[in-house]
């Protein structure tokens, strides 16, 4: 048996989850941007109690490896370092673009080619494409959006666009089979079902190096200029 404690803080909807193995025990969400710095610890103190699982026999924590908020995924990515050298137990790591597919994919009948999107800044997007086999046609990217962006897709089959960076692309992207999906976020219950898989084959991090997955150097650069 495995327990493993899930949070996922690249986004403006932070949530954690508990699960034992491959089931879910427990998961609280707080649809409030920017709520990972004040709200994480009580977040997690909450799953614990309506879990009945004590941090103590926790055998794994995993934490959203980014793309996405620099701010959160920093809090995230230390909260969960901080657990991981206090319980003596693994770190494992999941792309939070990976959580969106995954739980879209579940859905796709239409055998859609998918496209998660993390808002960047003015119409660029952090994305990924995959198809409906979860094979990748794009590798994760920084890309700035315009009446042509993702073409080669779009001609040929439907697209489901989804997150938080893919409101400001419907109004440019004008194709009929460009499908956008609302309020798609990356969740723990998802980060969870997939660390398990990783917890499964030793799939961990090295708590001394690890560092999330931000993209574009200039974006924690100048994050880091602020503190």
């Amino acid at each position: 048996m495995a327990l493993i404690l899930s949070l996922e803080t690249s986004t403006g909807v932070t949530s954690v989850a508990i699960h034992e193995n491959d089931k879910l025990l427990a998961i609280t969400e707080i649809h409030i941007a920017q709520s990972a710095a004040s709200k994480l610890a009580l977040i997690i103190d909450e799953v614990t109690r309506n879990s009945g699982i004590e941090l103590k026999q926790l055998d794994a924590v995993a934490v959203s490896s980014g793309p996405g908020s620099y701010t959160g995924l920093r809090i995230g990515t230390s909260v969960a370092k901080g657990l991981c050298y206090s319980l003596d137990i693994p770190l494992i790591s999941v792309g939070s673009l990976e959580v969106k597919i995954h739980g879209v994919n579940k859905f796709n009948i239409d055998g859609a080619v998918l496209c998660p999107m993390i808002d960047a800044r003015r119409m660029e997007v952090y994305c990924q494409v995959v198809d409906e086999k979860l094979e990748i046609l794009q590798p994760v990217e920084a890309k700035i959006i315009d009446e042509n962006s993702f073409s080669e897709f779009l001609e040929r089959k439907k697209v489901f666009f989804f997150g938080d960076g893919s409101a400001k692309c419907a109004t440019i992207m004008k194709s009929t089979n460009a499908i956008f999906l609302e309020n798609i976020f990356p969740s723990a219950a998802t980060l969870g079902m997939l660390a398990y898989c990783r917890f499964q084959v030793g799939q961990t991090e090295d708590l001394v190096t690890f560092e999330p997955f931000y993209l574009k150097d200039s974006v924690a650069k100048k994050a880091i200029a602020k503190f």
